[in-house]
């Protein structure tokens, strides 16, 4: 959900501004979401490398988490949403972490939607807990392989994701799901993430269903007619 300080300083508001925008917006995708079928939707909220943004920032962002769980939960629970967490909580506040762990039980129920939030995510740091876990856990280096591995992510029983979108126009991973996005499709707008829409993310969904995914084989009608 990139841009939002861009799309505040353009309208000569701090970034916190941009960021409470981006926060509204949130609520329109997941309508969207609900309405055009989809059911997962990964969020990248705030990552590990965001600490070191200016304090005043983070402390904000802290509050918005916060601020947004008290005042959407009930709605994200009538409407069928469950909420899940990617990330660490460790470095959260004590009371921080118990809403966000309150938030998860209450909608673990739901499965119109599930919402996963990256929050104080970092890919490398999830695949590096993943491997901590599988020593810990004694898992010979034999039964190592990829179907393994992916239990062990934050993101176990959960598909990868077939789209991946990035607003603002930004050309990196960032670090986001590094090992889930192995084949997954990209869409790259110029479009500030307030400001993406319902109807900016119809016309990504479009975009997504016109490609032909091949996962690193080559399409099928290029086989006919081969000799080899």
């Amino acid at each position: 959900m990139d841009g939002n300080g861009r799309w505040a300083l353009k309208r000569g508001l701090p970034r916190l501004a941009g960021h409470k925008a981006g926060t509204e917006n949130l609520r329109r995708i997941i309508r969207a979401c609900v309405e055009f079928g989809v059911k997962y939707l990964t969020i990248y909220a705030f990552s590990t490398e965001n600490w070191g943004r200016p304090r005043e920032e983070v402390n904000g962002l802290m509050r918005i988490l916060e601020d947004v769980i008290d005042r959407e939960l009930q709605e994200l629970k009538d409407q069928g949403v469950q909420l899940r967490h990617l990330g660490r909580l460790d470095q959260l506040a004590p009371n921080l972490q118990e809403k966000v762990l309150f938030a998860v039980q209450t909608t673990e129920q739901n499965s119109r939607l599930i919402v996963n939030v990256a929050f104080n995510y970092g890919g490398r740091d999830e695949i590096v807990q993943a491997i901590q876990q599988m020593i810990r856990d004694g898992v010979p280096a034999a039964e190592v392989s990829p179907e393994l591995v992916s239990r062990y992510l934050y993101t176990a029983g959960v598909p990868d994701p077939d789209l991946i979108i990035r607003t603002s126009g930004e050309l990196r991973i960032s670090n986001f799901l590094i090992w889930q996005a192995a084949y997954s499709e990209w869409y790259v707008t110029p479009t500030f993430w307030p400001d993406f829409g319902k109807e900016e993310f119809q016309k990504a969904l479009k975009t997504y269903a016109e490609r032909d995914r091949r996962y690193g084989k080559v399409a099928a009608p290029e086989y006919e007619g081969s000799n080899g």
